[in-house]
Formats: structure tokens, sequence, C-alpha cells
């Protein structure tokens, strides 16, 4: 099995098309139909269906690619491997949630550009879940997720913890007076947020029955929401501290035991710790240590 043919699969799928893969492959459409075919012979299956608009991977082809992923990954992290001298260079791709990203990576960020010019930081956000997905895909060196986290191919270490707070409008002061808000919505972002969870577990301990939530990519929108009246969050209290101290927001504590989270660095076990990812790890502890 050729690996440029893996490569060649790979792009196709995530294209959907021939052509387009081709343009990204600096190469004409031919030689990368001829690709394709070559190792659908040689496993003896389809890894495509062909339409008028292009092609989608047939159930082998999804099977596939989660292989196809490990083994990209393998062979950029074997070159990484010879070519890390110590000196941190390259290129490095993070995730992290919204709110971390929001809240504490801007000075970790600041300050390893400075001090590792030769390294090409690439941020990504989402969720907690899709986050973690990424990882394990291979698709990030590394991820700023909430925990706990739980899973076979996954380390973790904790560098920061947050306290959340239950964010709603100026009109209401009280956690009591949630249970007297008509329909009320949780405004959130995308399934797979473990604050969105956790502010689901609370109101139904509260016995507050929730409508349906919205959901926003932003987390200023999400704010801005909330200051007008249409629902309530759950955010770290950092997150939100302009907003209260602006009157924009009420701010309402929660018992400890629901209002503490860890923020956690998770990185697939078999991936290699390039020294662009040991210096970065080293400056985000030193920056939450010095904050603490």
């Amino acid at each position: 099995m050729d690996v440029a043919d893996l490569k060649t699969f790979e792009v196709v799928l995530r294209h959907g098309s021939m052509n387009k893969a081709a343009q990204e492959l600096h190469t004409v459409q031919s030689n990368v139909t001829a690709r394709i075919q070559a190792l659908e012979q040689e496993l003896g299956v389809a890894l495509f269906q062909r339409h008028a608009r292009g092609v989608n991977a047939t159930p082998a082809g999804q099977r596939i690619l989660p292989f196809v992923a490990r083994i990209s990954k393998l062979l950029a992290e074997a070159e990484s491997a010879a070519k890390d001298d110590g000196t941190p260079h390259g290129v490095l791709t993070l995730g992290g949630l919204e709110t971390t990203m929001a809240l504490r990576l801007s000075p970790v960020l600041s300050r390893f550009a400075k001090t590792y010019p030769d390294v090409r930081m690439v941020i990504r956000g989402g969720t907690t879940e899709s986050l973690l997905r990424q990882v394990v895909d291979n698709q990030l060196d590394g991820a700023f997720v909430a925990g706990p986290i739980d899973h076979p191919e996954i380390v973790h270490e904790r560098v920061y913890t947050e306290e959340l707070v239950l964010v709603t409008s100026r009109a209401v002061q009280s956690l009591k007076e949630l249970t007297k808000v008509p329909d009320l919505r949780t405004i959130v972002f995308q399934l797979g947020c473990s604050y969105r969870q956790r502010l689901e577990t609370i109101l139904s301990g509260m016995g507050i029955v929730v409508a349906k939530p919205l959901e926003f990519g932003s987390l200023d929108t999400i704010i801005n929401c909330v200051s007008a009246g249409i629902g309530v969050t759950l955010l770290p209290r950092g997150v939100v501290a302009l907003a209260a101290a602006a009157g924009r927001v009420t701010v309402h504590e929660l018992p400890r035991s629901r209002a503490r989270v860890e923020t956690l660095f998770i990185r697939r076990h078999d991936a290699y710790v390039s020294s662009a990812l040991t210096a970065f790890l080293a400056v985000a502890r030193d920056v939450s240590e010095t904050k603490r």
C-alpha cells in the first residue's frame, strides 16, 4: 500500500472532488483518479461513490480513514523527530475552549511567540467533545478542554482551575427567581460543551425545566443574549467579570462542588512530544503558576 495513494485518498475525501484534490496536490485529475483506482484494486473494494457533483466515501472508505490519518500523523512525527534538534521550531497545532482562549491563552501565546519565534502556532476553538475527537484523530497536537477526561488513548494534565458561575440578566437578582421565569432558555455553545451539560444538571436539580437551548459559537454573542434577558448561561467567572462590572449581567455563585472545574491539556499517549510542544507547555505552566 503506497503512502502517496493514502495521502491522495485523504485529500479526495476531504474535498469530495477529484478535481479539487488535484489542485491541492499540484497535479492533474487523471493522476488522482489513477492513484485512487490503484488503491481500490489493491484493497479489492470501492472507496468512493462517484456522482455528478463529485465523490462520497463508501462504508469501506470511511472505515480506513482513521488509519490513513494515523499513518499520515506518524510520518509527519517521524520527520519532525528526525529534524528536532532540541530547538523549538515548525508548526504546532493546538485546540482550546472558547472560554480558555478568551481568559487564559493570550499571555501564554504572547510570551511563547516572543521566546520561540521559529514556531508557527495554529489555534482552533471548539467544545470539549470536538477537541477530544480531533486529538484522538491526530488532527491536533493537543488541546485545552474541561475535565474530567477518561479516554484510553489520551493523557492529560491539569493546567487551570476555574470557578463557574451562573449568569443571568440584571433583572434576575437571585437563583430563586429563576424558578419563576416562564419558558426559561439556556444560552450555550454547541452540543458537546461540558459547561452546557453542567448547566442542564444544575437547573434540573433546582426543579427548573428549560425550553430548547439556544446555541451560539461566539462567547460575546452568548453574553449579549444573556444581558438582553433572552436566557441564562454558565461560564467561568473571569470570562464575565467585565460584563458584570459594567452592570450588564448578574453573576450568581454556586456551591463549590458544582462551581469548580479543571481545565486540562490533553494529547495522545503515543504521540511524539516535540521540542515546540514541550516548550509551550513549560510556558503555560509558568504563566499559570505566576497568576496563582
